[in-house]
């Protein structure tokens, strides 16, 4: 005999479950225990839903409901360990709280960022959360004119509150690390060459300013040349490294472990002083402390950022004001 291929309704599970329909809606839509509804019951009506392959039709569920319970979230990047980290973390934490997450990648292409806020908005999502979007106020003022709320990570915007790292501070307290070691394993002091991530870009522009404060209270001069800001790629960091052969001690700051593929990629091939080279990341990946010549990496506070997001979700702020967390430095050999 064939299969039935009539899909299921509440009056189905109604039935089978000898239980009124409003009471089976109830029970699919989360509301049950407001309503006095046992537990015993609840556990039946999902096991027949399963049973039978029935679905919510999440658009018609959500014009009943006066919240939806979705959290958005668009990141730049997957195979990236900090943005993994966060999207992973985003998603446990929203379950936690009774959201339901939903991610997805952009390529920090500005098109697919503004593309992908639009189809999440129409999903009726609470709150858009922008992890290092290119342009945050575009889609803040979307989101506002959608009645959305949104807030930015890890990159901060003008329109919306941000949550970002402190990477002033952190890179600062990177570049002295480098510093020194460059002065205690090699005898040599400065100055470092800066590789990856764009001027343009916030955070970057936060990193070098530290990376060059640093090196200005020791009296080092940092040339333009050192400065190797060609983007966001393994790629491009190799190829900015390509023409650097050095014929003595030297350092490199790296933006990020993106742009740390590239540097190692460059180091490997050194023909001689690869063992005269010390360098550090800002970011964070547990292979790092295996690599020769790197002293250590900045690691962002991904936990604690997620918390101050859910708690602006919760208490929204008056101010859009960025509020900076710490990092963590992580130190080798």
């Amino acid at each position: 005999m064939e299969k039935d291929s009539k899909r299921t309704t509440i009056y189905d599970l109604a039935k089978l479950a000898e239980a009124s329909p409003s009471a089976v809606s109830s029970v699919l839509n989360g509301t049950w225990e407001k309503r006095r509804i046992s537990r015993k019951l609840a556990e039946r009506v999902m096991k027949l839903a399963d049973e039978q392959g029935y679905s919510v039709n999440i658009q018609a569920s959500l014009l009943r409901r006066e919240r939806s319970n979705i959290v958005g979230m668009i990141v730049p990047k997957y195979d990236n360990r900090y943005f993994g980290r966060i999207a992973e973390q985003f998603e446990a934490m929203a379950r936690a709280k009774g959201y339901f997450p939903v991610v997805t990648c952009t390529q920090r292409d500005a098109k697919l960022e503004f593309e992908a806020a639009k189809e999440l908005i129409s999903f009726q999502v609470e709150c858009l959360i922008s992890v290092g979007a290119t342009d945050p106020d575009k889609i803040s003022a979307f989101c506002a004119a959608s009645s959305v709320r949104s807030i930015n990570l890890d990159l901060p915007g003008k329109d919306a509150p941000s949550v970002i790292s402190d990477n002033y501070s952190a890179a600062r307290v990177l570049t002295e690390l480098i510093l020194d070691r460059c002065e205690k394993d090699l005898g040599w002091i400065g100055p470092l060459r800066f590789v990856g991530g764009r001027l343009a870009d916030h955070n970057t522009a936060a990193r070098l300013e530290g990376f060059i404060s640093v090196q200005k209270e020791r009296s080092i001069a940092v040339p333009k040349s050192h400065i190797m800001a060609t983007g966001y790629s393994a790629e491009k960091a190799a190829d900015a490294l390509a023409e650097f052969n050095p014929d003595g001690p030297s350092g490199l700051f790296v933006n990020s472990t993106i742009s740390l593929e590239g540097v190692v990629r460059w180091h490997n091939q050194l023909s001689q002083g690869a063992d005269q080279i010390r360098y550090g990341c800002f970011d964070w990946d547990p292979f790092g402390s295996f690599l020769p010549g790197n002293v250590g990496m900045i690691e962002q506070d991904v936990t604690s950022m997620l918390a101050k997001t859910f708690k602006i979700i919760a208490n929204p702020p008056s101010s859009t004001k960025p509020i900076l967390v710490p990092c963590k430095l992580r130190t080798f050999h």
